[in-house]
């Protein structure tokens, strides 16, 4: 079990209380898939993703950046057990999706990068790691299913 201080559990909050999700999710998912272009295998059903411009303009990539911020919204309100949380979207990820499980970190990055860009100087090194390492726990949570 991952142990919070109380500044971490505060900052996480804080950030998804401040963040558009409907701004960042579909903007960090845009992000992974142009700059990780092979991520976009996994998402053939998604139509045009050819370059930047068709990508962020696609309304499922935009839909699917929105479920990934839910998602980790739901993290935020069960962050003293993500792992169980995450046990059902763990399995769909490995076993019948078959999502490469790095693909995760990839997505963590942009998210970290986009977030840092809405927020600017706010986002310092202490708000930096507490969010990382919130982000390193649901994505060993997501991972658990692969091992």
């Amino acid at each position: 079990m991952v142990q919070w201080s109380d500044f971490e559990r505060a900052t996480i909050q804080d950030i998804f209380s401040k963040i558009d999700s409907g701004v960042v999710g579909p903007a960090a998912l845009s992000r992974c898939l142009i700059v990780y272009p092979w991520t976009q295998r996994y998402f053939g059903s998604f139509g045009n993703l050819y370059n930047a411009d068709a990508i962020t303009s696609n309304p499922k990539v935009a839909a699917h950046g929105k479920v990934v911020l839910a998602g980790l919204e739901k993290a935020v309100k069960n962050m003293d057990d993500i792992k169980t949380t995450y046990k059902d979207l763990s399995v769909l990820h490995s076993e019948k999706l078959h999502v490469d499980p790095d693909n995760f970190n990839l997505l963590s990055d942009c998210l970290t990068i986009v977030v840092a860009s809405q927020m600017g100087e706010a986002f310092t090194a202490d708000v930096q790691a507490a969010f990382q390492k919130f982000l390193a726990v649901v994505v060993a949570s997501l991972r658990k299913q692969y091992h």
